[in-house]
């Protein structure tokens, strides 16, 4: 019985273990992000299964050691909103040292195996990590350009997988980079819209009015909205795809459009949650239909 009941607590204890290490890294965002990557490789041609394993396996452990590194950062802030309160530091469960023995870990292992591929790959792998750490991180207290700074590392996975077989810059790298980096702006400040209040409360500066929630921000938001329309059709118009990715594009991008007019006209925590939905429904169902569609 007591053998039974001590198995039981460590499984308990193992589980929790590794849903803090789940929220340390944000394993549900570090997954997303390497799903851009992934489909830019198969856009751009690349066939090599050991280059798309290390591209995967390195992407997300550069992207779990940002968000690691991050945490680490902010754990006094996280404390402080609602949001990030159950995060493994904010709430106590890990310490300091270890959180950062994972990060280092994780960048290690990571870089060597995005150095692996070609060194244009681990360049930019190490290069999006220190914007996000270094720059976009600190920025987050002081301005709203944050948010512009941010979307350079995360517009980075789908250059990291066209360069992946290129070995070189190419417009596919820059057109693909282009797509996620606009898409970041309506995603964002939608999911900023909603948690302005709790952001307020560490200080933190998101939205690209200066007085918040208003007029202001829910214009850009629509404007960027409007913008995503021409530019998820750009792998059309460059003959990487086909009809199908015209459609869809089309399609998807007016009526996430239409969400964010919805929004623009009656602004709220209920559309704005609406619109960042959209926002992660569209992306991810466009490079995978860039895939099917390539010609």
């Amino acid at each position: 019985m007591i053998s039974s009941k001590a198995h039981k607590e460590e499984r308990v204890n193992l589980a929790t273990k590794i849903k803090d290490y789940s929220l340390l890294i944000k394993f549900r965002l570090s997954f997303s992000v390497v799903i851009s990557a992934f489909t830019a490789y198969l856009l751009a041609g690349g066939e090599s299964m050991t280059n798309l394993f290390l591209l995967s396996i390195g992407g997300m452990m550069i992207t779990g050691a940002s968000n690691a590194f991050n945490q680490i950062y902010e754990r006094e802030l996280d404390k402080l909103m609602s949001r990030t309160q159950d995060r493994p530091l904010a709430r106590g469960a890990m310490k300091v040292a270890e959180a950062l023995i994972v990060a280092l870990l994780l960048t290690v292992v990571g870089c060597l195996m995005l150095f692996k591929i070609n060194y244009l790959v681990g360049i930019l792998g190490v290069f999006s990590m220190f914007m996000y750490v270094f720059m976009y991180t600190p920025l987050k207290r002081i301005t709203a350009w944050s948010v512009f700074v941010g979307a350079f590392p995360g517009a980075i996975p789908p250059m990291i997988g066209v360069v992946a077989v290129t070995g070189h810059f190419n417009m596919m790298a820059g057109i693909l980079f282009l797509i996620q980096f606009i898409w970041q702006f309506p995603h964002f400040w939608a999911l900023a819209w909603m948690l302005h209040e709790d952001y307020q409360k560490a200080g933190f500066s998101l939205l690209p009015s200066r007085k918040g929630k208003d007029r202001v921000s829910a214009f850009l938001i629509l404007a960027y909205s409007l913008i995503m329309i021409p530019v998820i059709l750009l792998p059309w118009a460059f003959e990487w795809t086909g009809m199908i990715s015209l459609i869809t594009g089309a399609i998807l991008g007016m009526l996430f459009y239409l969400v964010a007019y919805q929004f623009y006209r009656n602004p709220s925590d209920q559309l704005a949650k609406k619109l960042m939905l959209a926002s992660v429904i569209l992306l991810p169902v466009m490079q995978i239909i860039y895939v099917i569609d390539k010609v």
